[in-house]
């Protein structure tokens, strides 16, 4: 997006005649530590395929092309020759220029009271000076746009709150600075520092925020941000470190503004899951400018196609609940964010604030068992368990780019999943039931399912929610519960998106009802070769696979409760049950797993051994793997779909149609194979790859198997020509027959393709130089 808005602002002066100050000064973002550099390296890595111009370069290298900063405690830095800065006041008077040639009317000084809304759609806006009649109502009003979410006449949540946000301005110095000086960003010193009127422009983000807005109308409030000298110290000396020469510089003044941030750094678009023709954007975390005009592009689409260009579901305002708009939540977790844009974000790291906000009924018994938490849509998920005896503080500070300090830990739960059986609390998942009077459930299903779902009560449907385009909305597994209701589960960040999604493509005049009972059910996963042992102990039923084959549901008792749903299925590949308890019986239900399994070496286990064991098995996950632009037949996944099930559904005809064409991408997998695990730096996403010496693609996600004894890494591959850069279809053989390579911060290692799992996973443990790295047509 910030790529697009450079171009566009550069040339908006030619379009519209007015100067938009314009420069390109190119940026400099200086490494500190070994650990800043490696993080740099990453993004150039990722920047460079996107085909924009950056490289890393040496301290020396900065003081030729900044003279007056300070290199002595400097490791390296990344160049953007083609970053640029202008006036963002007159690029918003040019942006309105052109906007108004084109017909649109523009109201300074009118007031919005509420949007008004007809039908579950928006009909108009009440202002000041009289209503508006709409169809689309864009709400970009910054800091403002959480109030005026809440002032419609269905309330919208836009989770952001405003930060002071300080910077100081200069007088010229006395040999005025160029006004293509690069701009300068010091992370580790937490500053920003460019060019301005022959001066400086310089501001940063503090470790110690101050939340301002904290109820009611704001606008007042701004007229009573004042300077504060003592609070802006910490900035001002960092610049004075990075910059000694401005010592005797005369500052101007030191201005204090409102800045709104979101609860995870990325700023919020998109229409709102309750009222059509509602959209947002805002939350632009100090980077309003940078990502305007991209932002401005993909809204757009997004409001005329129904959907935009790229995949920008990690900005989508559906994936907060209005569980994240409470003012203390965000009054708290903006506190930490902020610091966080110019703190070194490692693989792994978690939010701190607004923690143990959603919990399984179970979280005080894991925690007591050492469970280490990570958070996902406000629930608390446990990433692994510290035995006895470990040190803890040791592995709170396990925040690295190579091995972490949890390794062998997470290497003794895989073990024991594949072994004996392990525990996993995977409650956060979630759960809709979806029911209707008549036969209509079944019908309204199967046009948004892309398997059948007319299946004998009792089975498992492995699916997709696919749009037109034959993209995956969600990935999903659906229950028959009898004939007229069925169960539900998609991941955890899918609760606000995929309920939006059902409503809007079920017929309002129907029968069906619609229930999200992800709050009803705790989840246990039972994982491993002993799970059938110790299940048949507990529901004195036979539960061998002749008795209960897989993807099969069966409601039956455990211990002393009964009703719990039981599945024959992992999520992992491995063979075990979900359990979907009510919560009522949750804790008994675990005690008497936990109690019965010890004869067969049960322990509990966390989310970072179930990566490991998925991405080992080539599971693809909803939201990182698959998006809205993959196809189920670009990820192997033809076996999930059913194009002659009798009935129509979203996405048959995109899909017969890239079944007779081909496709334009694969979903692969990666064994690194010079990679040392202990000395190496780890994939984590992102990486680009590459065949043959040339770019193919980026890893969607990675994982170190411990089966393999390697990492594995998967993603997406695809087939351009290198004289013409065009899109060329990716074949089986085009995979195989290629040479690969994962670049990892700048370093190439080499990697086996495969369009399959491998047969070794499926068999009894070898060592590693003995195992067949031949393909596996699974499913």
């Amino acid at each position: 997006m910030a790529d697009y808005s450079n171009k566009l602002y550069e040339q908006l002066e030619q379009e519209t005649g007015i100067k938009t100050g314009y420069v390109r000064t190119g940026s400099i973002s200086l490494a500190q530590t070994q650990d800043r550099l490696i993080s740099l390296k990453r993004i150039a890595s990722r920047l460079k395929v996107m085909g924009i111009p950056c490289e890393i370069i040496t301290p020396k290298q900065v003081a030729q092309l900044h003279p007056m900063i300070n290199i002595h405690d400097l490791v390296g830095a990344m160049h953007m020759p083609e970053d640029a800065v202008v006036s963002s006041a007159d690029v918003s008077l040019a942006l309105a220029n052109a906007a108004s040639r084109n017909g649109v009317q523009i109201h300074e000084r009118t007031s919005v009271s509420h949007v008004m809304i007809q039908k579950g759609a928006v009909a108009g806006v009440e202002t000041d000076r009289g209503q508006i009649e709409c169809q689309y109502f864009v709400n970009c009003a910054g800091q403002w746009a959480y109030e005026l979410g809440l002032s419609s006449e269905e309330p919208i949540s836009i989770p952001l709150h405003a930060c002071e946000h300080f910077y100081l301005l200069t007088r010229p110095l006395k040999k005025p600075l160029e006004s293509s000086t690069p701009t300068i960003v010091d992370p580790d010193g937490r500053i920003y520092v460019r060019s301005w009127q022959g001066g400086i422009l310089s501001g940063g983000f503090e470790k110690n925020p101050k939340p301002i807005f904290t109820e009611g109308r704001n606008q007042l409030e701004i007229q009573n941000l004042h300077e504060d000298w003592d609070h802006f110290e910490p900035l001002l000396s960092a610049l004075l470190r990075r910059m000694p020469g401005l010592e005797a510089l005369e500052i101007m003044q030191l201005v204090n503004c409102p800045e709104s941030f979101t609860p995870d750094m990325r700023c919020i678009m998109g229409e709102s899951p309750t009222v059509r023709g509602y959209f947002v954007l805002a939350g632009m975390n100090s980077a309003g400018v940078s990502l305007g005009g991209g932002a401005g592009k993909h809204l757009a689409e997004w409001m005329v196609n129904d959907y935009p260009s790229e995949n920008v579901w990690s900005l989508d305002l559906k994936r907060f609940g209005a569980l994240q708009s409470s003012r203390t939540f965000l009054r708290h977790r903006v506190m930490e964010v902020m610091p966080l844009i110019y703190d070194l974000k490692v693989p792994r790291w978690d939010f701190q604030t607004g923690r143990q906000l959603r919990t399984s009924p179970l979280y005080d018994r894991l925690d007591a068992q050492g469970a280490q938490w990570m958070e996902k849509h406000g629930f608390e998920r446990p990433k692994y368990f510290v035995p006895p005896g470990k040190d803890l503080l040791e592995l709170d500070q396990s925040k690295t780019f190579y091995k972490p300090d949890w390794f062998d830990i997470v290497g003794a739960e895989v073990k024991c999943c594949k072994e004996a059986v392990c525990v996993i609390d995977m409650s956060s998942f979630t759960k809709f039931e979806i029911g209707s009077t008549g036969g209509q459930a079944l019908e309204v299903l199967q046009y948004l399912f892309s398997n059948d779902l007319d299946v004998p009560v009792g089975h498992i449907v492995h699916t997709g929610m696919l749009n037109q385009n034959g993209g995956y909305e969600n990935d999903c597994s659906v229950v028959r519960l009898n004939k007229r209701s069925f169960f539900m589960i998609s991941p955890t960040d899918q609760q606000v998106h995929c309920w939006a999604w059902l409503k809007r493509h079920m017929p309002s005049d129907s029968n069906l009802l619609m229930e999200d009972v992800t709050w009803k059910y705790t989840a246990l996963n039972l994982i491993g070769p002993r799970a059938v042992d110790v299940l048949s102990e507990l529901s004195y039923a036979p539960v061998t696979q002749e008795h209960f084959p897989s993807l099969f549901c069966k409601e039956m008792s455990v211990g002393y409760a009964n009703g719990i749903r039981v599945m024959s299925m992992t999520h992992t590949g491995e063979p075990g049950f979900m359990l979907y308890i009510p919560i009522e019986y949750a804790l008994h239900v675990y005690n008497e797993v936990m109690s019965v399994g010890q004869k067969y070496g049960i322990r509990n286990a966390g989310y970072y051994a179930l990566r490991s064991l998925r991405i080992e098995k080539f599971f693809a996950f909803w939201g990182q793997d698959l998006d809205t632009f993959t196809t189920p037949l670009e990820c192997g996944r033809e076996f999930r779909v059913k194009l002659d099930k009798g009935t129509d559904f979203i996405g048959r005809d995109a899909l017969m149609l890239q079944k007779q064409e081909g496709v334009y991408k694969r979903f692969t997998m990666f064994i690194l194979e010079d990679h040392d695990t202990n000395l190496d730096l780890w994939p984590w996403w992102g990486e680009p790859i590459y065949r043959n010496g040339h770019y193919v693609g980026q890893t969607t996600s990675s994982a170190y198997s411990y089966t393999l004894e390697r990492h594995v890494c998967l993603g997406f591959v695809q087939n351009f020509d290198p004289e013409t850069g065009e899109e060329l279809l990716v074949t089986p053989d085009f995979i195989n027959r290629g040479e690969y390579e994962i670049k990892i911060a700048g370093q190439r290692f080499q990697a086996k393709a495969k369009l399959y799992p491998f047969s070794s996973l499926f068999t009894p443990r070898r060592r590693k130089d003995e195992m067949e790295l031949s393909g596996y047509q699974g499913k």
